[in-house]
């Protein structure tokens, strides 16, 4: 899986996304609900960010390809589950959704720590 190229759309869809929210959905949310979606936008840009940068890792030879590949899949599912549901309980209020943004928050920590840990491995 071309894990750059998917870092990269994930980027610009984070811009996107920032940007409806700041003109299409001004006035349309409330404060409460525009910090949820701004909280999904901040967490959805820097894992964005995270996943291109771990996916170069492997070019470099800091990380193995397919360790990469997990570590990148897991920040993916982490945006779609965290940014995902907070994007989506902003817009339409129904509340139960947020039961899944732990999901995507958990997605987050272990791609983090897995990184951390094959990181800090010796060769």
């Amino acid at each position: 899986m071309n894990w750059s190229a998917i870092g990269a759309i994930f980027l610009a869809l984070a811009v996107t996304i920032g940007a409806f929210g700041a003109h299409a959905l001004q006035g349309r949310l409330d404060e409460y609900s525009r910090g949820i979606y701004e909280t999904g936008v901040m967490y959805h840009f820097f894992h964005a960010l995270g996943l291109l940068i771990v996916s170069f890792l492997p070019r470099i030879g800091a990380l193995s390809e397919s360790r990469a590949g997990w570590i990148c899949g897991l920040l993916a599912v982490g945006i779609l589950l965290f940014s995902g549901s907070l994007y989506t309980l902003a817009v339409t209020g129904v509340r139960t959704l947020g039961a899944v943004t732990p999901f995507g928050g958990l997605s987050f920590i272990a791609a983090w720590v897995l990184l951390a840990f094959w990181l800090a491995r010796p060769k």
